[in-house]
């Protein structure tokens, strides 16, 4: 028996989930969460086989979320169902040891075959993201940009990005200026909007 642990912040999502898997033969879901924390208490008393993580929770993200299971439950193996399926955060899950990535669009037989395939050591990219992530190429941004601009996509005034990220002003206006550069973007607002449609921030 495959024992599941469901995290997604969305009840009716999370109510589909476990229905659709109860009908499937050798899978059990045996906790749910609706946060990070509460998917990382569960996994501790449950010690599931595979968690099934939404990649946008409330607390933190899923790929975060999966590293911090790989590292507390390392029996237990990780999968992203999303809505948000961009190139850059593909990348990040399979760095961060995420087994399976894919959108919440699957039938439920997929979804059944890529939790057996995870469970048994093996890996399942959705092909569409996964050609999406070829063309779209690793992030030109470095860390520092990516940060900055994280927090300009929060819409701060450079002052507050400033003591946030401990740069001085002038700094930051440099990442902002550079990241918009790099993307082609004509100011910090459109360079947010390109970075996010690449799952890059």
């Amino acid at each position: 028996m495959i024992r599941v642990l469901l995290a997604d912040d969305e009840n009716l999502i999370r109510s589909a989930l476990r229905a659709l898997l109860s009908l499937e033969d050798g899978i059990e879901v045996v906790a749910e969460a609706a946060t990070a924390d509460e998917a990382l208490a569960m996994a501790r008393s449950f010690s599931p086989d595979v968690a099934v993580l939404d990649l946008q929770l409330p607390d933190r993200d899923g790929i975060a979320l999966a590293a911090e299971l790989h590292a507390s439950v390392p029996g237990c193996r990780t999968m992203i169902v999303t809505s948000h399926g961009r190139p850059g955060y593909l990348k990040r899950a399979l760095a961060a040891g995420v087994g399976g990535f894919l959108p919440k669009t699957v039938s439920a037989s997929v979804l059944a075959q890529v939790v057996r395939t995870v469970h048994a050591g093996g890996r399942y990219v959705d092909p569409e993201l996964a050609a999406e992530a070829i063309s779209a190429g690793d992030s030109p941004l470095t860390a520092r940009e990516s940060d900055v601009l994280e927090l300009a996509a929060e819409g701060a005034p450079v002052e507050e990005i400033a003591r946030r990220a401990a740069l001085t002003p002038g700094t930051v206006r440099n990442y902002l200026s550079s990241a918009a550069s790099k993307l082609g973007a004509a100011n910090r607002h459109e360079a947010v909007h390109v970075a996010r449609r690449h799952g890059w921030i």
